[in-house]
């Protein structure tokens, strides 16, 4: 039984060009035999994709296969003219496009005179397929995207770096890649390594990596768009008397005023000191105040915690509601 190119990419048969390329990449990326070495049968399944894409990616194969089947190219073979067609070629030339009588084909739309309109508009689809944006010089298909994630730590996402990605290549070999992050980059975001995906077939481009980007947490701090947060740890007395404490930024170390009877929760903004990323104005970082109490205290020192309670009496759930 002939095989259906559309059931083989799995497309509906009017399948825009898009989706065709769109299946095809998949398909190629999944079953190709140097991400497959273990799979006797990738190779098959990878050639036959291959063999329906190249002939659904081409609008005049396409055109004749949708009228013929897998049988067009035979009655292709069959359209060239009499004794003369072939005359100024060489003997047993394989036939070119130009051997097609495309009225046998098409109707009287396509045939006759080749100023005709619907002639010329067939010829340039075909000159448009044949001169797409990333054919090879010997017109072979590229090669496929390869997607990967992969997980930076919290402070190369805000600061930026370089980190390495393993990509396994043909053969058991793997090649170690170095990925340029950018300053500020969200998680979720993409990066594109371009022609570092699968090789291309004939003489065509190599594919892109695609790489997903993963942020680590971090211990201490959280982001917010491009603002930072993190809380600081205080003293009962640096809380209630005022202190200067020193806080971690990104741009290092700087000197945070905690203000006279700061309660926990209290936050304080540090301005310019968030996230800095390229073409957009630095955040700021948010330090939340977190007072800390020594493990145990003694009688005296509860005590005093206690007139002080009595003399300074609070309702500090008053606003607390369901």
């Amino acid at each position: 039984m002939a095989e259906d190119y559309y059931k083989t990419l799995g497309v509906a048969r009017d399948a825009s060009q898009a989706d065709i390329d769109k299946a095809y990449s998949t398909l190629a990326r999944k079953f190709h035999p140097d991400v497959n070495p273990d799979d006797k049968t990738a190779k098959k399944k990878f050639q036959a994709v291959q063999a329906a894409y190249d002939v659904l990616k081409d609008p005049i194969k396409r055109e004749l296969y949708d009228r013929y089947g897998s049988s067009f190219e035979s009655a292709a073979g069959g359209a060239r003219g009499g004794p003369g067609a072939g005359a100024g070629r060489g003997r047993g030339a394989a036939p070119g496009f130009e051997d097609f009588d495309f009225s046998q084909f098409f109707g009287e739309r396509y045939g006759g005179d080749p100023g005709d309109a619907g002639f010329a508009d067939i010829f340039s689809q075909f000159r448009r397929a044949r001169s797409g944006p990333r054919r090879g010089r010997a017109g072979g298909a590229p090669g496929a995207d390869l997607a990967y994630e992969l997980e930076i730590p919290f402070n190369m996402a805000v600061s930026g770096g370089e980190a390495q990605l393993a990509v396994p290549r043909a053969g058991g070999k793997r090649d170690t890649l170095a990925v340029k992050i950018p300053p500020g980059i969200d998680d979720g975001k993409k990066i594109r390594l371009r022609g570092q995906g699968q090789p291309g077939n004939d003489g065509g481009p190599a594919g892109d990596i695609l790489i997903t980007i993963r942020v680590g947490a971090h211990p201490h701090f959280s982001r917010r768009g491009d603002d930072l947060h993190v809380k600081v740890p205080v003293t009962l007395a640096e809380a209630a008397l005022g202190a200067k404490v020193d806080v971690p930024t990104p741009n290092g170390t700087v000197s945070l005023r905690v203000p006279p009877g700061t309660s926990s929760g209290k936050r304080l903004r540090i301005k310019g000191h968030g996230v800095a990323a390229k073409g957009r104005d630095a955040g700021d970082l948010l330090a939340e105040i977190q007072i800390v109490l020594p493990s145990s205290l003694d009688e005296q020192s509860l005590e005093s915690i206690r007139q002080i309670e009595s003399r300074h009496p609070l309702n500090p759930r008053r606003d607390l509601r369901w």
